[in-house]
């Protein structure tokens, strides 16, 4: 039966990486995707693609992997302590967008599945993900719009997961040593699997599919946007917190170091560029305040703004 799982969700997974490569590529306008494909000595692989250079995405990364091994890593059985002692397979989607006007949001989704097995027990199986944005010169209309079509897009599966897998996103993006969110924040998910297999992967596929439908119109509403020296300086720094969130906090960050993954491929969510500035803080009253004061911590969007 797991073997079955695996295939649908890999089917899936390695579709949805084409979609998202083709439609950000024709976004761009500029430049495509260049391919890695890797094996993990342990067991697995997969297939690395970044956009370098272009005219709208300064780096983009679009990652899909399958690995698997006998061991679980550390950063899982901390997690999931039941989970020790068994071999897993652990497959999913990464994607980091980091653009070079500052007007338009970096973005981040990612969706997964995992499995865990040993002889004599039934097999434990999960699936997670979510997406998030990361504005530095925010538009509320934007951040309506990404909340928007998440919410659209957990609609027929009740509606009690928006709101509980928003507050998630909330919580796991908080950047506990900076008192602030990450972001905007948008939905995360994880160790979903009361459902049953069937409707746990579709509400997976549903937040895969929703990322492009809420990334791209920002993106062509924003692109043109004229910006100089102060606002690429601001987005630098900004850009210093997410090094500091995916290195100190993220899970997948250490999963993936802790397998024997590639690192290149792990790392890919790394902006190109970001700069630190000892005891910033913005002029009162300005844009880069307007940030701080009414976007960096977790809000009703939907229904303030």
């Amino acid at each position: 039966m797991h073997n079955e799982m695996l295939e649908q969700v890999n089917t899936y997974l390695t579709d949805l990486q084409d979609r998202i490569c083709t439609a950000l590529a024709e976004a761009d306008g500029g430049r495509s995707f260049e391919e890695e494909s890797w094996q993990r000595e342990g067991g697995g692989g997969g297939r690395s693609r970044i956009l370098r250079d272009g005219k709208v995405l300064e780096q983009g990364g679009v990652g899909y992997s399958h690995v698997f091994g006998e061991q679980m890593p550390a950063s899982a059985t901390a997690h999931r302590p039941e989970l020790a002692g068994r071999n897993f397979n652990a497959c999913g989607v990464s994607l980091v967008m980091h653009p070079h006007n500052p007007y338009i949001p970096t973005s981040h989704a990612n969706v997964r599945f995992f499995i865990a097995e040993k002889e004599g027990a039934d097999p434990v199986w999960w699936f997670g993900g979510g997406f998030d944005l990361t504005p530095f010169y925010p538009f509320e209309e934007d951040v309506k719009l990404w909340h928007q079509v998440a919410a659209d897009a957990l609609a027929p599966f009740g509606p009690d997961l928006y709101p509980a897998f928003k507050t998630w996103c909330d919580d796991y993006f908080w950047l506990k040593h900076r008192n602030e969110t990450r972001g905007v924040g948008g939905l995360f998910f994880d160790d979903l699997n009361d459902r049953g297999f069937d409707e746990c992967f579709a509400i997976m596929r549903a937040v895969g599919d929703a990322y492009l439908d809420a990334y791209l119109p920002i993106v062509r509403r924003r692109k043109d946007t004229p910006y100089g020296e102060r606002e690429r300086e601001f987005q630098l720094y900004r850009r210093g917190r997410y090094v500091e969130f995916n290195l100190v906090w993220d899970r997948g960050t250490l999963f993936g170091l802790q397998t024997g993954g590639r690192t290149e491929s792990i790392l890919m969510s790394m902006p190109p560029l970001a700069r630190w500035e000892y005891g910033y803080q913005p002029e009162p009253g300005s844009p880069e305040a307007r940030l701080y004061r009414d976007f960096l911590r977790p809000r009703d969007w939907l229904n303030e703004l």
